[in-house]
């Protein structure tokens, strides 16, 4: 039985608080009951994945609650749109379709949304503390809030999602609770190679042969004591939600509350034990390719989730500055844009043939030419949605394979250690 406080209460018999936040919090409230949860949480920040057009019906309901009076509880952020606010031109939609659209991002930022328009809000400094309950939407960024940051959200939905950010609530169930954040599965990495982890494709490998061993389980990763960076963790994150339901993953001794196995299972056993070793992970980089590796591409997608500051620095890097005979799609967000900017580096990166996409992403909307090709990337994500999504087949590797098949226009990969 769903309890509910006086307040609750109130703003659901419209005594206090607008009709737009009686909306929200009946929504939030049947969600509560749907999913047996026996009271309502505050939540101190809020994703909102539903800012995506995916058909009119999303953009009648947020302009509703707009016009209802909703204003948003706390710091909400947006995930991307369907539209590149700043060259709305990239976007391959009808013209009733890009209005829907823009009607929509619009809807979001009249409720009270900080218009960030990225999948990754944690780069740009939405970053709740471990423990800080969070109704985050957008799968790697749950994946990273409760896996990196420690905080606590299910995977929120369109509706629900914004429906939360209004009343400041959420439904007190899941990944919520401390009882259910326990690891059930431990995956041990230690017989892996130095090397091997040390590889650039090993995190969205490893990801995404993650999301396929624990589903919607809870599992627990030993053996990762190299030093890593956040951009690594994002890949994992992001390939882990993509190819499984996985909303937490204890990498131990880097997520805040899995200091060692015996936090990260609560002094229990697991459930299951299961030694990867270098067969699986092999089956694992190569099922990311939907093609055969080799052969002419005809572009490369980097950055799902959005490309940070850093990997921007290293594509200019490793490329030498040297042109791309492809096109070469990099996925942001208007932030790292600015910070590119301003240090030079967006101009550099455009003349090598760079075509900067911002607020949204190549696999969400339709922005590559045409209805199908071959598409390089290092992203496992990108990977696993595109040929679904776009039309486009891709091959997985590295971001130097990447650099590289763009600047000769066909596939080089340097399979290292996955041969």
């Amino acid at each position: 039985m769903l309890q509910l406080t006086a307040d609750e209460k109130a703003i659901l018999n419209s005594k206090i608080g607008s009709a737009g936040d009686n909306m929200a919090l009946n929504i939030v409230v049947k969600a509560a009951e749907m999913l047996g949860a026996s009271r309502l949480v505050d939540i101190t920040s809020s994703h909102i994945d539903g800012c995506l057009y995916h058909g009119d019906s999303g953009v009648l309901f947020c302009e509703t609650l707009a016009k209802n009076g909703a204003k948003t509880k706390v710091p909400t952020t947006t995930n991307v749109g369907a539209l590149n606010l700043i060259k709305t031109n990239q976007a391959r939609l009808s013209s009733e379709k890009l209005q829907m659209a823009q009607r929509l991002m619009d809807a979001h930022v009249n409720i009270g949304c900080t218009p960030s328009w990225t999948c990754a809000p944690y780069q740009i400094g939405a970053r709740p503390k471990r423990g800080e309950q969070v109704a985050w939407g957008e799968s790697n960024a749950v994946a990273f809030a409760n896996t990196v940051l420690g905080a606590r959200t299910n995977r929120y939905g369109d509706f629900l999602d914004i429906a939360c950010a209004i009343s400041g609530k959420a439904p007190y169930y899941g990944l919520h609770c401390s009882k259910n954040r326990r690891a059930e599965i431990l995956l041990d990495v230690t017989g892996l190679p130095k090397e091997v982890k040390e590889e650039d494709t090993f995190f969205p490998v490893l990801g995404s042969l993650i999301g396929r061993l624990a589903g919607d389980s809870i599992c627990a990763v030993s053996g990762i004591t190299n030093i890593v960076s956040e951009d690594q963790l994002k890949a994992l994150c992001a390939a882990a939600a993509s190819t499984g339901a996985v909303g937490l993953v204890h990498i131990i001794g880097i997520t805040p509350e899995a200091i060692d196995l015996e936090h990260a299972f609560d002094n229990q056993r697991p459930r299951t034990i299961l030694s990867i070793d270098m067969d699986m992970m092999k089956e694992a980089f190569h099922k990311l390719s939907q093609t055969k590796q080799e052969g002419s591409i005809d572009c490369v997608a980097l950055g799902s989730p959005h490309f940070s500051i850093s990997e921007c620095k290293q594509l200019l890097e490793a490329s030498e500055e040297k042109n791309f005979k492809v096109p070469v799609y990099v996925c942001t967000n208007r932030h790292t844009v600015q910070a590119l900017k301003a240090e030079n580096i967006y101009t550099k990166l455009e003349k090598l043939g760079v075509i900067f996409i911002v607020d949204t992403c190549v696999v969400v909307t339709p922005i590559l030419p045409g209805t199908g090709g071959i598409m390089m990337t290092n992203s496992a994500k990108f990977a696993h949605y595109s040929s679904g999504n776009t039309g486009y087949r891709p091959i997985f590797g590295s971001l130097v394979d990447c650099i590289k098949s763009a600047q000769n226009g066909s596939a080089t990969l340097n399979y290292g250690p996955w041969k």
